[in-house]
Order: C-alpha cells, then sequence, then structure tokens
C-alpha cells in the first residue's frame, strides 16, 4: 500500500507549480525517486518472503499459463515495469512478482528507474501544462490530468489488443499434413 498515491501527489505537486507554488525539476525528481524506491521495495519483500509461498508458487507454475507469464517476465521486463507503471495497481503486481521471479535485482532496478523517472516527468508535465491552461481552475487541472492518462492507457490497451487479434486472425493456417 502506497503511503502516498504517486499520481495524485504529482498531479498537486504539478497543479501547485502551474501557479507559482513549486519548482517543476525537484517534483520530477521525487516523484521517479519515489517510484524506483517503491519499486524496489516491493521486489525485495517478494524476493525475502516469497520462500513462505514456495509450495504455492510451484503448484501455479505447473499451470502453462502461469509458467508462460513467468517466461514472458524473464524475457521481457522492460515491457512489463515500464508499461505496468501507468496503470493503477499493476505496479504492486508487476514488481512483487518480479521479485519472485529469476530475474536479477541489477536488470530490475535498470528497468524500475527509466520506468520511474518517465512516468514522473510524464505525470508532472501533462498535469502542469494542464494546470497553466486552466489557471483559474486548480482542481479541475488536478482531475483532468488524471483522466487524461486513464483515457491514453485505455486507447493503447485497446488498439494492441486489435492489432493483435488482427494479427492472429490473418496468420497462415499449418499445412495439411494429409
Amino acid at each position: 500500500m502506497p503511503i502516498f498515491p504517486g499520481e495524485t501527489t504529482l498531479n498537486a505537486a504539478a497543479t501547485l507549480a502551474a501557479h507559482g507554488k513549486l519548482d517543476l525539476v525537484p517534483i520530477i525528481v521525487a516523484g521517479a525517486l519515489g517510484a524506483i524506491v517503491g519499486d524496489s521495495s516491493l521486489f525485495w519483500l517478494a524476493r525475502l518472503y516469497g520462500a513462505r509461498f514456495e509450495g504455492q508458487i510451484n503448484r501455479a507454475k505447473a499451470n502453462k499459463t502461469v509458467q508462460q507469464a513467468f517466461d514472458f517476465m524473464d524475457r521481457s521486463p522492460a515491457v512489463l515495469i515500464i508499461g505496468g507503471r501507468y496503470v493503477p495497481g499493476m505496479r504492486f503486481v508487476v514488481n512483487g512478482t518480479m521479485g519472485l521471479s529469476r530475474i536479477e535485482y541489477r536488470r530490475f532496478v535498470g528497468w524500475s528507474i527509466i520506468s520511474g523517472v518517465l512516468w514522473s516527468a510524464y505525470t508532472t508535465l501533462l498535469a502542469y501544462a494542464i494546470g497553466v491552461a486552466l489557471g483559474e481552475f486548480p482542481l479541475a487541472s488536478f482531475v483532468i490530468s488524471g483522466l487524461v492518462t486513464t483515457v491514453a492507457i485505455t486507447i493503447i490497451f485497446f488498439t494492441l489488443r486489435r492489432q493483435r487479434r488482427r494479427a492472429r486472425s490473418e496468420a497462415p493456417a499449418p499445412p495439411d499434413l494429409v
């Protein structure tokens, strides 16, 4: 459970920056550091206490789909760590599961740093721009910046899903062996 919800805190701070009360760079740096420390904390909690759940994890990995998910984590941590950063609740799942996987911390934290910096800069700059545009309505700018991100994530998700379905339907059929 986060001490302070990241998006909410960055949106509020960026809205204050848009009104001249705070500076942008420290907000972005603090947001990135908070994200990286939070990611690492979840990773290490899962890594340290995962042995308690080893039996359950091994039973789950016996399921082909679950094993494929763990294999995907080992092959493509960047997609999960960076993409999961923008989906509420997904950070918790991704970072904890990464701690349960075979990924080395060095590899994990590299992607966490990139993800945290990108996310913090995006969230802060978006909220700042909206705060400047809606100068007289700070609460509206705070709410709208969160909605813009939610809509963007939804559009990206459905676009990728449609592309994946289209690629599967257009894939050539396997040759007959008769």
